[in-house]
């Protein structure tokens, strides 16, 4: 294990040891709160038809596990200590779940979800709106365009908190292409989640399988975990070096958070995970969960699934019967399996890189929080 030794002066802030506490997730949410305050006369004198879209965005970004302002921050502190005043660091990591809700508001849209956290996902409350004011034309229409539009201005948000943050000009300007990158990345990784369950399946299981394993890369692993803990880090002066370094941290992290929450699409408790039990086989997600069971399930369960997949009207006896040919491939332990390594790679990687033992500590703390969960 590669050390920094710690700065010998006192120092506060938020405890390592619990990276995720109520403290830091209240800090998060009291920068998203204070940043759409500051956006509510702008939205008043654009009109008061505005005042549902403001609403949905409070709603959508009030909760929420933080992961992604928790790498970033701890990333930073890993580096260079936590900050004597925190208050332009932690808007710069809040402004990442701004970008976050944007991803899942669209996502719901593409995967015609009900749901969200519990409760109606942002283009059903459109839809409820449109009834409540007897609008012209389809609710659905008016639903999704607003849904999209929702999800398009918490993208603008996102940027604009972070370019108000108040951190120093020359380090943001260093860090910003790890959030450029970002961008990117997780849009291109969604629109190939997009095509892998539209595309047709080929005889070659191993090319839905290969199609599944990069949009885990890029939609779920470098924007959850990598890109955010290199940014972090990046804000505090790290060398390329170990900005480069922590990549070996966030992938294989990644990659296992998103192998997590394949799992938990499929096999979760409703009441946990705030979305109806089953809903990524009715939506067809071609996860490598469900790649893996189309490869390895007996040819006449293989071809039952892929029937069961995507059929919106599935009822709980053939939800339960898609999940007794995935446990009964072996998929299901093979992800297990996966994700277990991929946790081990992410902490050897950790340890071998020069980082603060406090910093250390709690980036060590969050990757097992990520993989070791239930909603």
């Amino acid at each position: 294990m590669v050390t920094v030794t710690p700065d010998p002066r006192p120092t506060s802030g938020f405890d390592a040891t619990e990276p995720l506490s109520r403290s830091f997730r209240d800090a998060i949410a009291g920068a998203i709160s204070g940043f759409l305050v500051a956006r509510e006369a702008e939205m008043a004198g654009i009109g008061p038809e505005l005042a549902p879209v403001l609403d949905m965005a409070r709603q959508f970004t009030g909760g929420g596990k933080r992961l992604r302002p928790a790498f970033c921050y701890w990333g930073h502190a890993a580096v260079a200590g936590q900050p004597a005043d925190p208050g332009a660091l932690l808007r710069a990591c809040a402004s990442l779940d701004l970008l976050h809700v944007s991803a899942l508001i669209h996502d719901d849209v593409m995967d015609a979800s009900d749901t969200r956290r519990g409760v109606p996902a942002a283009h059903r409350q459109f839809e409820q709106l449109h009834g409540d004011m007897d609008g012209l034309g389809h609710q659905m229409t008016f639903g999704r365009a607003g849904a999209i539009l929702l999800g398009d201005l918490l993208i603008m948000w996102s940027a604009q908190q972070l370019s108000e943050s108040g951190l120093d000009p020359v380090a943001l300007g260093g860090a910003l292409p790890l959030i450029e990158a970002m961008r990117t990345e997780v849009t291109a990784g969604q629109f190939l989640d997009v095509l892998a369950q539209h595309a047709p399946l080929s005889g070659d299981v191993s090319e839905a399988l290969a199609l599944a394993e990069r949009v885990v890369e890029y939609k779920s692993a470098r924007y959850t975990v990598q890109r955010p803990v290199q940014f972090g880090a990046a804000l505090a002066g790290a060398d390329p070096a170990l900005v480069a370094g922590l990549a070996g941290f966030g992938s294989p992290l990644g990659q296992a958070f998103q192998f997590r929450d394949d799992l938990l699409g499929v096999f979760g408790d409703e009441a946990l995970t705030g979305k109806p039990a089953g809903d990524d086989l009715r939506e067809g997600k071609r996860t490598v969960l469900v790649a893996h069971a189309l490869a390895e399930a007996d040819p006449r369960e293989a071809a039952e699934l892929q029937s069961l997949l995507g059929n919106a009207d599935l009822d709980p006896a053939q939800i339960d019967r898609a999940r007794t040919i995935i446990t009964d491939s072996g998929a299901r332990e093979r992800v297990e399996r996966m994700i277990d390594m991929g946790l081990e790679r992410a902490l050897a990687a950790l340890d071998d890189l020069p980082l603060r033992d406090d910093g250390r500590l709690a980036l060590r703390s969050l990757a097992i929080a990520s993989v070791r969960r239930d909603h």
